[in-house]
């Protein structure tokens, strides 16, 4: 780890972004998907340890996120779970044309803290034998979206109608399926991966050709030298090898 950060300052200074001492540490304000939130938690000490500089993160659904940001709140970049929203901010001036990117690709699981899926998992959806199928909401996240999608293409969303509950962002989704209030539901693989291993069981990894891509883009709201240092240190191999290890694909 300690030779890791240590390329991770050459990177940094290389490209000319690390130029404020630690000394002058700053502060950094980011509005982040609920999905990723706890990988960049890790990313943002990482980064910490490199430059000296701080990240204070703010957890939610894309689409919420996106309306605090265009009702102007005081957030420095964005890391979204979907393309549209960032570029969206972009298109109305409120973040910085050029610096948009893909840091992930999103993946897509069905899980239940009470079943074994596995390969039964479209004959238990079809079925519909089962109280509560959890899904985060279509409107406002991007994996909702996904898990709206996967039920329209089975041919299943009409049918499950009575059997949802969704939740605000893909956070809150985890907690129904994870205490019980829903015996299965739709969720990141990131997500999944980060439960313990005697809770994981074994869920269904949605194949990509049930929904249309998650694609998930990050850009910068508040140009600064130290804004643009931390969009440089997500883009070093090390970075993207903590995203790939997190459950997502890479772009």
């Amino acid at each position: 780890m300690k030779l890791a950060l240590n390329k991770l300052r050459w990177v940094l200074l290389a490209s000319g972004w690390l130029c404020l001492p630690t000394s002058q540490a700053e502060e950094l304000r980011i509005a982040v998907a609920s999905n990723f939130a706890p990988v960049l938690e890790q990313l943002a000490a990482d980064f910490k340890v490199a430059s000296g500089h701080t990240a204070v993160l703010s957890g939610g659904a894309t689409g919420k996120l996106y309306a605090q940001i265009s009702s102007g709140a005081p957030f420095d970049l964005f890391f979204a779970a979907d393309s549209e929203k960032p570029m969206q901010l972009v298109a109305e001036k409120k973040a910085v044309a050029g610096t948009a990117y893909t840091y992930a690709l999103g993946q897509l699981v069905l899980w239940s803290a009470m079943l074994d899926l596995g390969t039964h998992a479209q004959a238990t959806l079809a079925s519909a034998d089962f109280r509560h199928l959890a899904i985060a909401n279509p409107k406002l996240a991007p994996y909702g979206a996904a898990a709206q999608q996967v039920l329209e293409t089975l041919q299943l969303w009409e049918k499950l109608q009575k059997k949802l509950v969704t939740g605000e962002n893909i956070a809150q989704t985890l907690q129904f399926i994870d205490s019980g209030n829903a015996e299965l539901g739709f969720i990141a693989k990131a997500q999944w991966l980060a439960l313990p291993v005697q809770k994981r069981g074994t869920p269904w990894l949605v194949p990509a050709k049930l929904h249309s891509p998650i694609t998930q883009d990050a850009v910068i709201l508040k140009d600064s030298a130290v804004a643009r240092a931390f969009m440089t240190f997500m883009q070093s191999a090390a970075a993207r090898a903590t995203i790939a290890d997190a459950g997502y694909a890479l772009p």
